[in-house]
């Protein structure tokens, strides 16, 4: 795999519902993390007392976060939407030479900042909320 611009790392919002994607506006930096719980089935009887874990037992998630410059664009305006009214839409992370992310993500936090002599910024963490299928680019 060769070496990949972070500006390819793609957030998108299913906008209406309808499986039409369009990337979050303003975006400059996006991180996605997966997660698998372990579950420690370590006995008396373990091979010279290491820890064994039991094999997909362990709760899967994943996290995405993001930082960038609020543009008061559509997108923006339906991550508000989303939060406050709890919704749960999909998502889909573009991995730029891995895959395609796609799944429900619940919004868990919205963060507005800026200063009198800089830009308004803005970051918000999301949480997966059910099953997420991947595929390959």
């Amino acid at each position: 795999m060769a070496v990949q611009s972070g500006k390819d790392l793609l957030l998108k919002v299913d906008l209406t519902g309808d499986g039409t994607f369009e990337t979050v506006a303003g975006l400059r930096t996006t991180r996605i993390s997966f997660n698998a719980e372990t579950v420690d089935v370590t006995s008396l009887e373990s091979t010279g007392g290491w820890r064994e874990l039991l094999g997909g037992a362990g709760v899967k998630s994943a996290m995405i976060s993001g930082s960038g410059v609020f543009r008061d664009a559509n997108t923006d305006e339906r991550a508000r939407q989303i939060f406050f009214d709890g919704e749960v839409p999909d998502f889909q992370v573009i991995i730029p030479d891995f895959g395609v992310v796609e799944g429900a993500f619940m919004i868990t936090s919205i963060e507005y900042a800026g200063s009198h002599n800089g830009e308004a910024t803005y970051e918000m963490s999301l949480a997966s909320a059910g099953a997420l299928s991947f595929v390959a680019l």
